[in-house]
């Protein structure tokens, strides 16, 4: 009887708990935020001011006491009162003004496919202490296959490759499990990490996380553009500290993420190596699906279709995959508690 007002009263909620953002679906409504992974904390009192899009503005601009601070790193927590804090602030989002009697939810959370035993018991430690009544975890990849209504029950193999902004998850599933996977440290950040390099090296130019997103978004590419593109980065004079502009061109920064494009490429060769053959001749067959935010560089999946002779194709909104496939998880739990992490004998 309690067991069917819970399920009937509780918003319970899916999380894609991100390096760069996290976003959340709430059964029966879709997904509700979409926000940077981001807290800024008061180190004098230990108050936390702000999270998400409103931390985010203060990167880089705050004083001495206070930080603005990204709680997960390639893609598992780092500082676990922060991520404690920022699941609460979207836990008691989601249910600011609600009537419900039982509020606590059930939480499913994706995460990264090589994520450590003591990873995941801090993810759900994390959620429990922010509200979560139950908390699933899901791996990432598992979680974009769903959103992307791929059959993952089926005896027929799919190939997924999430770019995220903290990893890199180039996986194989078939039968409801995982037949092979990698995570990468190579992704979104690592893009901004190899711009920010280039300027130094390149320009001496100083330049900051936001300004580096920015370039990468607006010229970043994986293949030329079909005209001249560029951009200017402003920053600090590593000379003289004084303020410096320099225009940057779209082949420069192609030639700048070409490094880490190579590495995502040599580890979906090596995985499809492991591939047992059966499952790689479905994969020919269905193609490489791409999600997460990486996967929107220009020019990215024409790239790998090139250099790994398989078809290559973009997810419908590669960016909200992971957080609407644990929705779909929601919505379906008896169903497909096989695809699940078993955090209970880690």
């Amino acid at each position: 009887m309690f067991g069917l007002l819970f399920g009937k009263f509780s918003r319970d909620i899916g999380i894609d708990l991100g390096t760069a953002n996290t976003l959340v679906y709430v059964s029966g409504r879709g997904i509700v935020a979409n926000e940077p992974s981001v807290v800024a904390l008061n180190t004098k009192t230990g108050r936390v001011l702000a999270v998400g899009e409103e931390a985010r503005k203060m990167v880089g601009k705050t004083p001495g006491h206070i930080i603005a601070s990204r709680p997960l790193v390639d893609g598992v927590i780092s500082e676990f009162e922060i991520a404690e804090q920022m699941l609460r602030y979207f836990v008691d989002k989601v249910h600011t003004g609600s009537m419900n009697f039982f509020p606590r939810p059930r939480i499913v959370i994706g995460v990264p496919s090589e994520i450590t035993d003591v990873e995941k018991r801090a993810v759900e430690e994390a959620a429990t202490n922010a509200g979560a009544r139950e908390v699933y975890l899901i791996e990432e990849p598992m979680a974009a296959a769903l959103g992307a209504r791929l059959a993952v029950q089926e005896p027929t193999g799919h190939m997924v490759v999430d770019i995220g902004g903290g990893t890199s998850e180039i996986t194989v599933i078939s039968l409801g499990g995982i037949i092979v996977s990698q995570s990468l440290r190579v992704a979104g950040d690592h893009f901004n990490d190899a711009i920010i390099h280039y300027a130094r090296d390149k320009h001496n130019l100083l330049l900051g996380e936001r300004t580096a997103e920015e370039v990468k978004i607006e010229i970043g590419s994986a293949l030329p553009f079909t005209e001249p593109r560029s951009i200017s980065m402003r920053g600090r004079n590593l000379l003289n500290g004084l303020p410096k502009e320099v225009i940057i061109t779209a082949e420069e920064v192609r030639r700048t993420l070409r490094p880490a494009l190579d590495t995502i490429i040599t580890s979906i060769k090596a995985n499809m190596e492991q591939t047992p053959p059966e499952v790689l001749a479905d994969v020919m067959v269905n193609g490489i699906m791409l999600a997460g935010g990486g996967s929107l560089l220009h020019g990215l999946d024409e790239l790998l279709e090139r250099e790994i002779q398989i078809p290559v194709y973009i997810a419908e909104d590669p960016l909200t995959a992971v957080v609407r496939g644990c929705g779909v998880v929601l919505e379906n739990l008896n169903q497909l508690k096989e695809v699940l992490i078993d955090v209970q004998n880690t």
